[in-house]
């Protein structure tokens, strides 16, 4: 079980970190998207969210990769890919990558579960020592 955590973190840190660079240092093909979907994504440039968007993924992948802090990258990755997989759903109507990787991250929620486990306690104390 550890060999196949170690291989997705590192497959998922490793997606991640490409595609956020490649955002800043190659120009990207562009796909086929319909309107709507065009529309989604210009807004996303045109705002500087995708700015946003790509140094959390930079940021999700290093702490993948390095292995340090992975719970953390984990946490600002799994927004970055439960909008992915809606896109992919709603507006481009083609899932594929989002699904692999919402299974990946998944995958890397339960081999990292004890470090998650405090986040579904119905009950939780401040722990500041107030």
């Amino acid at each position: 079980m550890k060999w196949a955590v170690l291989i997705v973190r590192t497959l998922l840190g490793l997606v991640f970190l490409v595609f956020g660079l490649a955002y800043f240092l190659v120009e990207m093909p562009k796909p086929e998207l319909s309107e709507l979907a065009a529309g989604y994504v210009g807004a996303l440039g045109s705002t500087g969210y995708m700015t946003v968007i790509k140094v959390l993924e930079i940021t999700g992948g290093l702490l993948l990769v390095s292995g340090r802090f992975v719970p953390l990258g984990i946490t600002l990755l799994t927004p970055v890919i439960v909008n992915i997989l809606l896109f992919e759903i709603f507006l481009a109507h083609q899932p594929g990558f989002g699904v692999a990787m919402s299974l990946m991250a998944v995958f890397l929620i339960a081999g990292y579960w004890k470090n998650f486990r405090p986040v579904f306690a119905p009950n939780a104390e401040i722990g500041c020592g107030c």
